[in-house]
């Protein structure tokens, strides 16, 4: 491995980044999406395949979550104009978003309350799919809401789901195996919210507890599942269900764009901003949203200026090969959803070709920002969601964005621009717990 010198020598982003200093870094890997479809080489299918399986299980879901009887079993969350919380961000940071700014709120997303609950969710049901289809326990002409039923219950309770994770992935796996009647254990990081873990011992999870970051948490998981035949590891890291789960999203938010009557074309740009932890669920979202609109979406990460990961990873274009305390980094963030210090394998390399750029952003924001949707939207999200605002104020107003725009040559294309930051957990935060948030000045 490099030492922290050689990684960051002749590089101004990273040794900015390493200094714990807030940054636009740009990807200068970014392509037009018809080259860098045909470099990842995905088949798009897949992405129509797994949603085609999620309207499939809908009517179970409908069963075992009684709160998504309204949605029909469908797991999806609001796309919201946020308009007053836009005026707050200009006037409190002298920020310059035009446009419109709207919250995609998978903050409140059903079952699980974060953007995990649609590639976790996902990855449970394929696997209980797969076992009662190797085992001629239904077929594929079958209504999937018999798998309700005590005796499909007792079958999958012959078998373990397991996971790593920093918290909300973990509540994902956990609530939805436990439902369908599987053991499951959640191996969860030093970072992991008290409350977390409560919540999943409370619906019938084991809780696997320790000392130290997200990565062992998912080695020791992984390790421990492999161990047992009869156990399946849900690997955060490198999943490609998951990833699929999380790519539906951008076929559903096209038709919630459009209801809404925000165009997105050549003289509409997109602008995304996605939180990002290990990389799977704003990769997978990132990915599904350039199948969608091309080279008319622009998606960017969001990390913690103490856990920039993914930034690391393809800055050095080490990937997963490097993790922050390679260049200095201790990796400890309130962002506990994004406290991941080595990216993801699977999306970094993905991420290559299609990915605008990653901003990082100081804890103290987050609450801030918590603070302003609070007062503003009469919205609550957790704080490691609120990174996603760090996009829209700086996108404009650093020296890097206006450099992006100016490339793509947006320039007169800003005033008719949407910027969508994406909430991602926030809904099953205790009512006392959320209010220590608001309460909470770095």
């Amino acid at each position: 491995m490099l030492s922290k010198n050689e990684l960051i020598k002749n590089n101004q982003v990273l040794k900015q980044v390493s200094e714990i200093k807030e940054v636009l870094w740009l990807n200068p890997n970014l392509a037009p999406y018809q080259e860098a479809s045909k470099i990842i080489n995905m088949d798009l299918s897949a992405i129509d395949d797994a949603e085609r399986r999620l309207k499939k299980f809908a009517p179970l879901i409908e069963i075992l979550f009684p709160e998504t009887k309204s949605s029909h079993g469908i797991i999806e969350s609001p796309l919201k104009e946020i308009p007053n919380m836009k005026e707050q961000l200009n006037s409190f940071y002298s920020s310059k978003i035009s446009g419109n700014l709207l919250l995609k709120m998978d903050s409140h997303l059903a079952i699980a309350g974060s953007v995990k609950a649609r590639g976790g969710i996902y990855e449970v049901l394929k696997y209980a799919e797969t076992l009662a289809l190797e085992n001629n326990m239904i077929s594929e002409n079958d209504d999937y809401a018999i798998l309700a039923e005590k005796k499909y219950r007792d079958f999958f309770n012959q078998y373990k789901i397991q996971v790593g994770s920093t918290g909300n992935l973990g509540l994902s796996i956990g609530i939805t195996s436990a439902a369908l009647g599987f053991k499951v254990a959640v191996h969860m990081s030093a970072d992991a919210k008290q409350w977390k873990k409560d919540l999943l011992r409370s619906k019938g999870a084991e809780v696997v507890e320790y000392d130290s970051d997200f990565s062992k948490a998912v080695e020791e998981g992984r390790r421990m599942s492999d161990k047992d035949p009869m156990s399946y590891f849900v690997d955060d890291e490198n999943s490609m269900n998951l990833f699929l789960g999380y790519s539906v999203a951008a076929r559903r938010l096209k038709k919630q764009l459009d209801e809404l009557n925000v165009k997105v074309d050549d003289d509409h740009p997109l602008f995304v901003y996605l939180p990002c932890g290990v990389g799977g669920a704003p990769g997978g979202i990132t990915y599904g949203l350039k199948s969608v609109y091309g080279d008319n979406v622009h998606c960017f990460f969001v990390e913690p200026t103490h856990s920039p990961c993914m930034l690391t990873g393809m800055a050095t274009g080490l990937h997963n090969d490097v993790c922050v305390q390679d260049i200095g980094i201790d990796g400890k963030t309130h962002a506990d959803g994004l406290a991941v210090g080595r990216p993801s394998k699977l999306v970094g390399k993905m991420m290559d070709h299609v990915l605008g750029g990653i901003f990082t952003i100081d804890d103290y924001k987050l609450y801030d920002n918590m603070r302003l949707l609070h007062d503003s939207e009469k919205i609550d999200i957790e704080p490691s969601a609120c990174a996603a605002f760090e996009g829209a104020v700086k996108f404009e107003k650093s020296d890097e964005g206006k450099e992006y725009i100016i490339k793509h040559k947006l320039e007169n294309k800003m005033k008719n621009a949407s910027h969508i930051a994406w909430a991602t957990g926030g809904s099953l935060v205790p009512e006392e717990i959320n209010k220590q948030f608001l309460e909470t000045h770095l």
